[in-house]
């Protein structure tokens, strides 16, 4: 939406996500973000950190149910998404509010580690999750036997090497 305060955020989680389901069946994961800034003291010749900053995130959906099987308490993390302000009225009439981050991408940051990437093979089939846009066969990822899309980066069996600086060449040189 337009008007929308977007910001990314890098910092550690502080628990592993929380994963609940709606009445209406959808489900939502929360978790808390810890950022904390680091500078160089020259005086003292060591880094000292600032004051963290604790944000509260929200994802929805199968991002939710991918947070909870992917990330862990402690992990570096990279999130994007909405910031929101929710205003209340507390029990001693005092006016409240807090601020979150509704979690559109979220991902492991790989400047202290690594990751092993797979693509989820639920609600996932077909050009972004829709099942019915996906070519006859094709499940996602690299089935045995699925009649794999030529442009589909993930489809490499596994034991061919692949990368995303592939992504587009063809699967053979042309004979000119």
């Amino acid at each position: 939406m337009a008007g929308e305060t977007i910001i990314a955020v890098v910092g550690n989680l502080t628990a592993d996500p929380e994963l609940r389901s709606t009445k209406n069946g959808r489900s939502v994961a929360g978790f808390t973000i810890a950022s904390t800034p680091r500078t160089f003291d020259r005086q003292s010749n060591q880094w000292v950190d600032g004051d963290a900053l604790f944000l509260r995130c929200t994802v929805w959906c199968d991002l939710a149910e991918h947070c909870a099987r992917s990330l862990a308490k402690g992990m570096r993390v990279i999130a994007q998404g909405r910031l929101t302000q929710h205003s209340w009225e507390d029990e001693q009439h005092q006016k409240r509010s807090s601020m979150e981050l509704q979690v559109d991408e979220i991902g492991p940051s790989l400047r202290y580690a690594t990751a092993q990437v797979a693509k989820a093979q639920r609600g996932t089939a077909g050009a972004y999750g829709n099942p019915s846009s996906a070519p006859a066969g094709y499940t996602g990822g690299a089935a045995a036997g699925a009649s794999l899309p030529p442009s589909d980066p993930w489809g490499q069996p596994q034991d061919k090497s692949a990368s995303f600086g592939d992504f587009g060449k063809p699967e053979s040189e042309p004979d000119f």
